[in-house]
């Protein structure tokens, strides 16, 4: 399963766009993606329109930290939970608030809650 689809590309970098003309935008998340095997999760709100493969959003990587942050999208393609599975994509996810209101309850609860 590919992990950014064409669809979910061009609405990153739409965001990326709008965040490179108001730094106070804050958008909704687009994309879950998460480890089968293991505590790791990001939710992903942007990427850079110049550079696709860098992304923003909030990142967790199961240790009781997560924060807003940018990330490779090769690297998180090269993560490998306990048993060797790849990052997939959460395809029931819906964003239901901004990523702002995701990092301040993942900030209380020490872990994303989507």
């Amino acid at each position: 399963m590919r992990l950014i689809t064409d669809e979910i590309s061009t609405s990153l970098i739409t965001n990326g766009q709008l965040f490179q003309r108001n730094p106070d935008f804050d958008p909704l998340p687009v994309v879950k993606l998460f480890t089968p095997d293991a505590a790791a999760t990001w939710l992903i709100a942007a990427a850079d329109p110049e550079d696709p493969d860098l992304l923003f959003g909030l990142c967790d990587l199961g240790v009781g930290f997560p924060e807003l942050g940018s990330v490779l999208l090769s690297e998180i393609q090269s993560v490998r939970g306990r048993l060797g599975l790849r990052v997939e994509r959460d395809l029931t996810f819906k964003a239901d608030r901004t990523i702002s209101a995701y990092a301040k309850a993942a900030t209380a609860a020490r872990r994303i809650v989507a």
